[in-house]
């Protein structure tokens, strides 16, 4: 049917088109299940810059949206062409019935979803756009739906390998390869606004990765901002933070442990970090309770909030304590629970922590208040110090 439609394709009417370009993408899921489509280019990513210049318009990933979520390439928009419950129903085919009903099945549902997409999401782009699709493995999914898009006459081209030869390059980039550039550690207690001085560093000429935002986490018991993304989400965008590093040029990063809530640093940093020299901010405890009392403010303006949070100190703080400091955060005195945190749990941690890796303080930079007048003036004298580091003359 392709082969004595395709001889009529110029000639044939709209019905017997889209019949010749959906049979291709059924053919292209039946004869092809591990390779792309014979009528779209597979491209091969050695590194992740790879991919900052590659020249395509958009990045599609075609993968159920359960897979999307967990990770992605960063930039993909998502049009799946089996939904999550549709993903399970054809593996169960494959195994419980045969690879052929689970084909014809898949097929059929990749058929269907690949026209919602075309209608919906994929009418306004003219002749001239460039997508890149990829699945799983670069396989059927991406083959399929990129058969499609090719008899359209869009120039399409798949991820050979799909997400996992990406993935791959995420972990070359993080487990495998040293860090690529050298480490300066912003350290200070809770409450001295490293995270705020880091991210007005940038503007005045130093490069820094915020984990925390990475994270999307404070790294404390009451810093959450909501969900986390998921280790490899978080890996994802750590890489490509990475990769833009510039090597001969030291990177702020601020001090953080092995785990940024629930999320866990990759050992080649780990390591970096721990041989780093560090810059240290002090303040007063007042000045850091004013400032995590604004910085906190949209976990402090609901009391019921912060007592939700506080629970997670009863192991270490006792019943006791932690009913306290509930109560004060109930009645909105949250300076004087920020106050009493940093003096009974925070300071006391970080000191420990300290001794147990032999850490210096290093370079000391110091605030009597951390308002946003203060928070710019520290990030001066840190970009300060680390220019005075790249002038001094290197000695055998």
């Amino acid at each position: 049917i392709i082969h004595i439609c395709s001889q009529r394709v110029e000639k044939s009417s709209a019905r017997c088109k889209i019949l010749y370009v959906t049979l291709n993408a059924l053919h292209a899921f039946h004869a092809y299940p591990n390779r792309v489509s014979p009528t779209s280019m597979a491209i091969s990513l050695t590194s992740l810059r790879d991919l900052s210049a590659a020249p395509f318009d958009t990045i599609i990933d075609v993968r159920a949206p359960a897979e999307f979520a967990t990770d992605h390439i960063p930039g993909a928009i998502n049009l799946p062409v089996l939904s999550d419950e549709e993903r399970a129903r054809v593996g169960t085919l494959y195994v419980q019935d045969s690879p052929f009903v689970a084909r014809k099945t898949g097929a059929a549902l990749v058929a269907r979803n690949a026209a919602a997409h075309i209608e919906t999401h994929l009418m306004g782009f003219d002749g001239g756009w460039q997508p890149l699709v990829y699945c799983w493995r670069g396989g059927q999914r991406s083959g399929s739906f990129a058969t499609i898009l090719a008899q359209i006459g869009w120039r399409v081209e798949t991820l050979a390998g799909g997400y996992q030869s990406y993935r791959r390059l995420v972990v070359d980039r993080l487990y495998e390869a040293a860090f690529p550039a050298p480490v300066i550690l912003l350290d200070g207690n809770t409450g001295t606004a490293k995270t705020e001085v880091i991210a007005r560093l940038p503007a005045l000429g130093v490069q820094t990765i915020d984990l925390e935002g990475l994270a999307n986490h404070r790294g404390s018991a009451l810093g959450d901002f909501g969900d986390q993304p998921s280790q490899k989400g978080f890996e994802t965008a750590l890489a490509h933070a990475v990769q833009a590093l510039e090597p001969k040029m030291p990177v702020v990063l601020e001090a953080e442990s092995s785990k940024i809530g629930a999320l866990v640093l990759p050992p080649a940093l780990l390591v970096a970090m721990a041989a780093a020299p560090r810059i240290t901010i002090e303040a007063p405890i007042a000045a850091r309770a004013a400032y995590l009392t604004r910085a906190y403010a949209d976990v402090t303006d609901y009391g019921p909030n912060v007592v939700a949070r506080l629970q997670k100190l009863v192991r270490l703080q006792g019943h006791k304590r932690v009913a306290r400091w509930s109560e004060m955060a109930l009645a909105g005195a949250f300076k004087d629970v920020a106050a009493e945190l940093m003096r009974d749990h925070y300071d006391p941690a970080y000191r420990k922590a300290r001794e147990r890796s032999g850490a210096a303080t290093g370079q000391v930079v110091t605030a009597n208040t951390l308002e946003s007048d203060d928070i710019d003036r520290l990030a001066r004298e840190i970009a300060n110090l680390l220019k005075g580091r790249a002038a001094a003359p290197v000695r055998d």
